[in-house]
């Protein structure tokens, strides 16, 4: 049983402080409550208990690259669009991208880069037009680059493997 109230304590502002080492680093932690002190226990770590600093790399998440189609044409820029990028379903689906997917378009032709969303073309067109005010940051012709990130945890992202397709410039098909 954990003794919450041993002489490892003290009084702040009428409220009992409870201490404790961190087991890894033999930080002293503080605890304003002892319900604060049996969570940390039992691993539910709340952001405003005052803890060491390798706790928080655990929960931390890193962004990843998810999936990338590394030089894709423009084949048109429509200014008159909500906004969005229009893509090939043929290459959404290599690319492991989804319809909606919030994506980083990078233009290799001016060094613009720019956040949009992927909706869908017409399957086999080989389509990649910029919707909207992305239109004004790309002409047809240009070459660019799409990529979507995840977010995951330290251990996830040291083994995940990022899903990278390289279509063919000319035609914006997929180079089998």
């Amino acid at each position: 049983m954990l003794n919450l109230y041993d002489t490892n304590s003290y009084k702040c502002r009428g409220m009992r402080v409870f201490r404790r080492n961190c087991i890894k680093c033999k930080l002293n932690l503080q605890f304003h409550t002892p319900t604060q002190l049996i969570d940390y226990y039992v691993g539910y770590k709340k952001p405003f208990i005052l803890t060491c600093f390798h706790s928080y790399i655990r929960a931390m998440l890193l962004e990843v690259l998810k999936s990338k189609i590394h030089r894709l044409t423009v084949t048109e820029a429509n200014l008159n669009y909500i906004g969005s990028i229009t893509l090939d379903p043929d290459m959404i689906e290599a690319a492991d991208m989804i319809e909606g997917e919030k994506v980083q378009v990078l233009n290799c032709m001016n060094g613009e880069r720019l956040e949009t969303y992927i909706i869908s073309g017409e399957r086999g067109s080989g389509v990649c037009c910029l919707n909207g005010p992305a239109a004004r940051k790309v002409e047809p012709g240009d070459v660019v680059i799409v990529i979507t990130y995840a977010q995951m945890s330290r251990e996830e992202a040291l083994v995940f493997k990022p899903t990278i397709v390289f279509p063919d410039p000319a035609t914006n098909k997929l180079v089998k």
